[in-house]
This record gives C-alpha cells, sequence and structure tokens, in this order.
C-alpha cells in the first residue's frame, strides 16, 4: 500500500510564501521597537546648571529610650510579704501604697523600745527631783538622761524599721513585672519591681566626634536644638525633642560621645526600653546641588558630563558632601556656573562637540522625578 505524501514542489512553494510574511513582522516589530526607544530617549541633550542655594539635610542616629525616672524597688527589711497593692503595669499615685511586709516582729521591737523608753523617763524624772534636793550628783542626773535620749532614739529606730514593712510610690508612675508573690519570704535588698516616671523621656544617641565639632562650634539656636524622634514603627513621634544633654567623655572605641534629647510623653506612648532613630536638621549655606539623575558613576568615583563655553563635552569628577532627595550636595568638582548634562548622558560622548538644549536651573530641578540615563 502506498503512503500518500504531499508532492516537493507544493513544500517548496509553501515555504517562499510564508518567508516573506515573517519578514514583514519582524520589520514592523523592529520598526515599533525603534519608535519605542526614540520615544524614551531625547533627540537633543539637556544642558542646565547646578543650583546653589542653602539646603537642609537631616542627619539620622540610632537611639535608646529612656524614661526620666525608672527605679527598681526593693526590699528594706527581711520577712514574709503579707500584702501586694497593685498589680502589674497598673499606674500608680505618689504615696500609693504598694507592698507590706508581715509586721509582727517590728511591731514588736518597737513596744519593747517604747517600753524601755518610758522606764528610761521615770528613772529620769526621779533622778532629777533628787538632784535639785541635793541627794544626788549632776553626774548621776547627766547619766539618767542619757539613758533616756538613748531609749528614745531606739525608739525612732524601732519606728524607722516598722516604717520599711510598708512600702509606697515614691513618685507617679507605671509599674514594671511582679518579681514576687503574697506569701514569698524576701530578704533585705530583694528586687520587688521597677518604677517608670514616663511623663518626660530621655533619648540617648550617639554623634561621632566631627559632627559634635560642627554641632559645638557656635552657640547653637533652639531651631538647631530641635529633633524628631522616629519610632521603630516608621513613624515619627508627634512631639518634638529637645537636646538638652550632652555628655562629658568620649567614647574612645566607637569615637563617639552621648547627646540627651528630651521629648514630653503626654499620652504614655513611649515605654522606657525602646528603640528609635532621631532626626536632626543640619542648615548648609550656599550649597551647590546637582541633580542624581546628571551624574554617573566609575570606580566608586561620581562624575557628570560638563558642556564648556565652546559647547564640547568634557568628564568631571565631582566630591559628595551630603545626599538629599534626588539631589547631590557637592564640595568640590563644579560650580553653579558650570553648564552639565541633565538628560541624555548615553548620547555624550566626551571631546566631542555637542547639541542641546538649555533649561534654567529653576525649571530643570522641578522634574527630578524623571528617568534617569
Amino acid at each position: 500500500m502506498r503512503t500518500l505524501n504531499p508532492p516537493l514542489k507544493w513544500i517548496m512553494l509553501a515555504g517562499m510564501m510564508i518567508t516573506p510574511l515573517l519578514n514583514s513582522c519582524h520589520k514592523v516589530e523592529a520598526e515599533e521597537h525603534h519608535e519605542e526607544e526614540a520615544e524614551h530617549e531625547p533627540s537633543k541633550l539637556i544642558v542646565s546648571r547646578p543650583m546653589k542655594k542653602d539646603a537642609t539635610v537631616m542627619r539620622e542616629y540610632v537611639a535608646q529610650i529612656r524614661s526620666c525616672r525608672n527605679i527598681e524597688l526593693r526590699a528594706l527589711e527581711r520577712g514574709y510579704l503579707e500584702a501586694i497593692h497593685v498589680n502589674e503595669g497598673q499606674h500608680v499615685n505618689e504615696g500609693a501604697p504598694m507592698f507590706k511586709i508581715l509586721p509582727l516582729v517590728y511591731q514588736a521591737e518597737l513596744k519593747k523600745a517604747e517600753a524601755e523608753s518610758q522606764a528610761a523617763k521615770v528613772e529620769y524624772e526621779n533622778t532629777k527631783r533628787l538632784a535639785d534636793n541635793k541627794v544626788v550628783s549632776d553626774t548621776e542626773l547627766a547619766i539618767a538622761k542619757a539613758k533616756l535620749e538613748k531609749t528614745l532614739a531606739e525608739v525612732n529606730l524601732a519606728q524607722t524599721h516598722l516604717g520599711f514593712t510598708e512600702l509606697k510610690a515614691p513618685f507617679p508612675g507605671l509599674m514594671d513585672r511582679l518579681q514576687v508573690r503574697k506569701g514569698s519570704l524576701v530578704d533585705e535588698g530583694d528586687l520587688l519591681t521597677t518604677l517608670s516616671d514616663n511623663s518626660e523621656m530621655w533619648v540617648y544617641f550617639n554623634v561621632p566626634e566631627a559632627e559634635y565639632l560642627e554641632y559645638a562650634s557656635e552657640p547653637p539656636a533652639e531651631d538647631k536644638k530641635a529633633v524628631t524622634l522616629m519610632m521603630a514603627n516608621g513613624r515619627p513621634f508627634k512631639h518634638s525633642g529637645r537636646i538638652n544633654v550632652i555628655e562629658a567623655e568620649f567614647n574612645n572605641e566607637t569615637g563617639t560621645i552621648p547627646f540627651r534629647a528630651d521629648f514630653p510623653n503626654p499620652d504614655g506612648l513611649l515605654r522606657h526600653g525602646e528603640t528609635g532613630n532621631i532626626q536632626m536638621k543640619k542648615v548648609l549655606k550656599g550649597a551647590v546641588l546637582v541633580p542624581q539623575k546628571a551624574t554617573f558613576e566609575i570606580l566608586d568615583h561620581h562624575y557628570v558630563f560638563v558642556v564648556d563655553e565652546n559647547d564640547v563635552v568634557t568628564q568631571q569628577r565631582i566630591h559628595i558632601s551630603e545626599e538629599v532627595e534626588d539631589l547631590f550636595i557637592v564640595s568640590k568638582g563644579v560650580t553653579e556656573k558650570d553648564k552639565i548634562i541633565l538628560e541624555g548622558l548615553r548620547h555624550a560622548r566626551s571631546g566631542e562637540k555637542a547639541e542641546y538644549e538649555f533649561e534654567e536651573p529653576e525649571k530643570a530641578f522641578k522634574h527630578l522625578k524623571l528617568r534617569a540615563e
């Protein structure tokens, strides 16, 4: 039985018809691709100048947040914990009772001291009466008086020990975790809990030596002392802070010195032990600003293309001192009088004469978000 195959010439004819169609499709796709590139790439170079103006840069430092008062409450006497008047996380007022240690022993010591004081008082009064009648000497009267004063001191001491069995809040604050439970035997010095006054927070951050010298070189104005706290969730704390303390010594290992900024905390949002970032503003007078999209990097160095008075392009290295959004602050390399290529860097060739359109810096700097070359 014979297999039916298409004739060879039919296959050749079909191939001859399909090939022009494929070539036509590729040609259309290439033309569309070139049109898209033409839309993105400017036909001419866009040139502008760096802008010279005062600039504000933001410096950020890792910070530790502390309460203005954070203390440990410890047992002052040994005994069984009779009562706990507070709960974990509770806000307590100044003078509020917090803990009570079983006072029976100290009450007995107080009564004993009071009885001895009363006996000494009677003895002193009798001795004084005899001394007034010249029956006993003044020396015996002085001894009786000293004995009375000693017993009175012992009464005061016993009252003090008894007072130590009840702990009260030394200031209004927020209580931390309980370290003991009711009925526990506590010894003198055992930790009971901690108490934090969060009405004002002290935020500590370390500043490098060079930045400290810049800050301290002239008396800081009030706005220079103002700082912002960025919380751990990336949001700014709604109250601004103020730098009030610079510590006395540098850390030789890190080359930094601690600063302290104080923040009001009326809502109690901040708590002892939190972390965040301090943002400090620094104003640079007469800074030279260059758009970031006008720069390119070669071996970790930044460059721009400069167009001279003869419209010849040259490659110029720049030194960057600070970085802000979409802009570099340049300390060396170009000035506000130079013309730099802002767009079309791919078409620029060092040493060649360029055709370009010039835009004033005020206009060019309004479009910094455009696609960089």
